[in-house]
């Protein structure tokens, strides 16, 4: 039986989420120690997208196969027993054998929260980054605007990224401010390794007034990483969503995420 549940989890203690040598703290090496202990079996997953450290997940989706049979609210509760309080299991369901929490995937959507205010935060420390300099969401938005469509997106591309081709298609981008926190949330077929946080870069750079609105289209087009901005720290960026066709009948979102994210 395949299964697949809805993870949220706040990165700041984690390594990020892929399992690594022994006694390194991750995401996925929780998830499946609670659901191996559930199991009774040894359980491995496999998730829509890999989170760096300090990265966090409000929509993530895993699946795996299994032979013991529990019921959806058993997968849920009983995982939930033996996770620790900074990793949670939202929702679980039987899925068909064709479904892949990766590559049957169509959309994933990240926000990221910027905290822009003089003075350093205690509430979102680890949650927001902090930008103390004023920024124009405004001019962020416009600038972002460029990113839009099916681009190589080579300058957005840590160098260290093992994507086979850097071509992604950008379908939104959105950046409003709410008060102290300017919010930029993006939705893509897919996301290329600090994609998100190279973009933020770069249009912090443009609200701040350092960089014309212009130079997110010249970095773009340049396809060069060294010509681009600063990789966004990791404490303001959260995996929002995964969108998958309909006949999953998958959730759609996790709306208990919403108020966590300001």
């Amino acid at each position: 039986m395949r299964i697949a549940l809805g993870i949220e989890y706040d990165g700041s203690a984690f390594r990020g989420w892929q399992t690594q040598e022994e006694g390194v703290r991750t995401v996925q090496g929780a998830l499946e120690a609670a659901l191996t202990r559930i199991a009774d079996r040894p359980v491995a997953v496999t998730c829509a997208g890999r989170t760096d450290a300090g990265v966090h997940g409000a929509g993530q989706v895993v699946h795996f196969d299994t032979g013991a049979v529990r019921s959806a609210h058993a997968w849920v509760m009983g995982s939930n027993s033996q996770l620790p309080p900074d990793v949670a299991v939202t929702w679980a369901q039987p899925v068909p054998e064709d479904f892949h929490a990766r590559f049957s995937a169509v959309a994933r959507r990240y926000r990221y929260v910027i905290l822009n205010r003089r003075y350093r935060p205690a509430l979102t420390a680890g949650r927001a980054t902090h930008w103390y300099r004023p920024l124009d969401a405004r001019r962020m938005h416009e600038a972002g605007q460029a990113l839009l469509g099916e681009h190589d997106f080579s300058a957005f591309r840590a160098a260290g990224c093992q994507a086979e081709h850097p071509r992604r298609a950008l379908y939104a981008l959105e950046v409003a401010r709410h008060g102290d926190l300017v919010v930029l949330e993006v939705e893509a077929n897919a996301f290329l390794h600090h994609m998100v946080r190279n973009i933020a870069g770069v249009l912090l750079a443009i609200g701040g007034g350092e960089r014309p609105i212009a130079w997110a289209a010249e970095v773009l087009a340049g396809r060069d990483r060294r010509h681009g901005g600063v990789t966004a720290p990791a404490d303001g960026l959260y995996f929002l969503h995964v969108q998958y066709p309909q006949r999953f009948g998958l959730p759609s979102g996790n709306p208990s995420a919403l108020p966590v994210l300001f």
